[in-house]
């Protein structure tokens, strides 16, 4: 490099984009970051031109809910997991301070995948406990990135937590829309298995093998469920920037009950159109956009579908609004259907259930048990610790048949104790006539040692009429 050493030091510092002056020449605005914490972003870009945006993140390590009784020591970029969304705008000249608390007893760093330059930040950050890196970088392609730690073992700060989304804007703007949420899945490996209670330690050996005990969004299982979940109104366009942290699996993200409009490929610029499921490498991003038509709770899951109803990876788009029966009617029909050949019933014959004995109820039942409950509660109704609650020998089953049924008409949620264990899971409504939910009933009060008294139609017609609990599911 030519020239005195002062003219040297000066061109080596606007090298490395540590001056706030555009290619101009002239100073840029100076603006700092708002950061808030998921599933939220921050407020659109309005401006026009590029600014020097000053980011602050502090990493902690903390002790948190992993799952309903489960803990796990987190480390988080802002006392999160995923980390703080960090919105900037592309050509904006971004300067970082990344500070470690000085309760936490490791050193962290941070790779920005939209960093061009070594490490993606990574060496200019390292930072011990109880101290500051500042480092600067301009952002030179539009996109929505991961940002992660790259402290060795690089691995295990991924697992713990230590992942976020940047997005660079670009110039031209995105355009509008009525709802923007930031969703990031993420894997956990702990000693125990899903569901042990306790403070969980890592557990590298099932890390190595890319056995994760829990799958989830926003690092918990239920983060984006219930009381939590995300929402919106009838005719709203949602968009959902998805990011994956792994960091080993990939995501198949997909919500059901919805056909995404357009999809950002990988966060790119790439788009498509009318997507069901799209992947998210660990590592990697999406954006996904899409015009809510009806109301009701949509899911979002990986599709991998083992981690969604067994490792917590499932979250809730809860849409408000008038019915559009045009677009979806619900169910209208349920009628008996009998194959070509078998008599079928007239409009004279007597109603079967009416009339059927305990064990032909029973039977019935087992049949409905098998096709609506069995996923959930399993083949011998011993459930799944941690998630569904057992029909064995239930106390809280036995305690209140009627408010068993009305769990059943119009679902449950929230905390109950099921033979000495909490549960704090959810039930959907069941889509069952009277008489169905009369013989499931009697099968699962007559089974696996349980005994129990013959339930009829006409005592579920009576809960029915009797309305919801107060715990009831509500869409």
């Amino acid at each position: 490099m030519q020239g005195t050493p002062w003219s040297r030091l000066i061109a080596t510092i606007a090298l490395f984009g540590l001056t706030a002056t555009a290619a101009t020449g002239q100073e840029l605005p100076v603006e700092h970051a708002v950061l808030v914490a998921p599933p939220s972003v921050p407020p659109a870009i309005t401006r026009t031109e590029p600014a020097k945006v000053i980011v602050d993140v502090e990493v902690k390590e903390y002790t948190a809910r992993l799952a309903d009784g489960v803990e796990y020591v987190f480390w988080g970029f802002g006392g999160t997991v995923p980390g703080p969304f960090i919105r900037v705008r592309e050509g904006d000249q971004v300067e970082f301070h990344l500070k470690n608390h000085p309760d936490n007893k490791l050193p962290h760093n941070i790779d920005l995948h939209a960093v061009t330059g070594p490490g993606g930040g990574a060496a200019s950050s390292f930072t011990a406990p109880g101290h500051s890196s500042t480092f600067s970088f301009q952002v030179l392609n539009p996109g929505v990135y991961v940002y992660h730690c790259a402290t060795a073992p690089v691995g295990m700060h991924i697992a713990n937590g230590m992942y976020g989304l940047i997005q660079v804007v670009p110039k031209e703007g995105l355009p509008p829309v009525d709802r923007e949420y930031y969703v990031m899945q993420g894997e956990f490996y702990t000693e125990g298995r899903y569901g042990d209670e306790g403070l969980q330690p890592f557990a590298l050996e099932k890390a190595l093998a890319e056995n994760p005990d829990y799958v989830v969004f926003n690092g918990s299982v239920g983060a984006l469920v219930g009381d939590n979940s995300i929402r919106a109104d009838v005719g709203e366009v949602v968009r959902l920037y998805v990011g994956n942290g792994g960091p080993n699996l990939v995501s198949s993200f997909h919500v059901i009950g919805e056909i995404f409009d357009t999809v950002w490929a990988e966060g790119g610029s790439q788009m498509n159109r009318n997507v069901q499921t799209t992947l998210v490498p660990a590592g990697g991003a999406t954006v996904v956009e899409f015009k809510v038509e009806v109301p009701g709770t949509l899911i979002l899951v990986d599709h991998s579908i083992f981690r969604t109803f067994n490792k917590g990876s499932l979250g809730m788009l809860a849409v408000s609004g008038d019915e559009q029966p045009a677009i979806y009617s619900g169910k209208q029909d349920d009628s008996v259907y009998l194959p070509e050949g078998q008599v079928t019933l007239t409009a004279s014959t007597p109603d079967p259930p009416a009339a059927l004995t305990k064990a032909e109820r029973m039977l019935q039942g087992e049949r409905i048990y098998n096709q609506t409950c069995f996923a959930c509660h399993q083949a011998n109704g011993q459930g799944i610790p941690a998630v569904f609650p057992p029909l064995v020998q239930s106390d809280y089953l036995i305690a209140d048949i009627d408010r068993a049924i009305s769990g059943v008409i119009y679902g449950q949620q929230g905390e109950m104790m099921v033979n000495g264990q909490k549960y704090n899971g959810l039930m959907t409504p069941q889509t069952l006539k009277d008489a169905e939910i009369a013989n499931v009933m009697t099968f699962v009060l007559n089974s696996w040692g349980n005994t129990g008294d013959t339930i009829t139609p006409d005592r579920v017609a009576r809960v029915r009429k009797n309305g919801p609990l107060d715990n009831a599911f509500q869409q």
